[in-house]
């Protein structure tokens, strides 16, 4: 589509979706470059809710996840593999399992973050810094508006 043109109606989400797609793609180049594990955006997704939870466990995940507990516990089981989420005994429950993100684990938080943050200032370079901070602001206002003071549920549309 030309840069000119404007999108017809309805054109918008869609547009939304290619360009997430777009920067969701450059995000895994980079860190294919730095040569890091085939994250899934379920597993950035299960990162980001055990850094807010460290005393979770795979049946809290799934619920988040919307997933059933031996999806979110094969997905814990890679991130394991991968030295990334640890499991420690439960306090009262001898049939649980915390799960708990490694050291590696944040690194891995810490360096996803950056590579965001990269992706956005290419998006940037590409549209302007004007641009950028009234795309930010428009987003802000629209979630905010659609969830006003409810959390935003941060999980995959499966």
């Amino acid at each position: 589509m030309p840069s000119h043109s404007h999108p017809g109606p309805g054109q918008i989400p869609l547009q939304l979706a290619v360009v997430h797609r777009a920067m969701t793609d450059d995000f895994h180049a980079r860190l294919a470059e730095l040569g890091r594990e085939p994250l899934r955006p379920a597993h950035g997704y299960t990162f980001r809710y055990l850094a807010a939870h460290p005393a979770a466990t795979t049946v809290d995940l799934a619920a988040h996840l919307g997933i059933t507990k031996q999806a979110a516990s094969k997905a814990v089981a890679e991130l394991q593999d991968w030295g990334y989420v640890e499991r420690l005994p439960h306090p009262t429950d001898k049939r649980a399992q915390l799960l708990t993100l490694t050291e590696r684990g944040h690194d891995y938080l810490r360096l996803a973050d950056k590579l965001w943050a990269d992706v956005e200032r290419h998006l940037g370079e590409v549209i302007g810094p004007d641009q950028l901070a009234t795309l930010s602001r428009a987003l802000r206002t629209y979630i905010d508006h659609t969830y006003g003071d409810q959390a935003v549920p941060f999980r995959p549309v499966w």
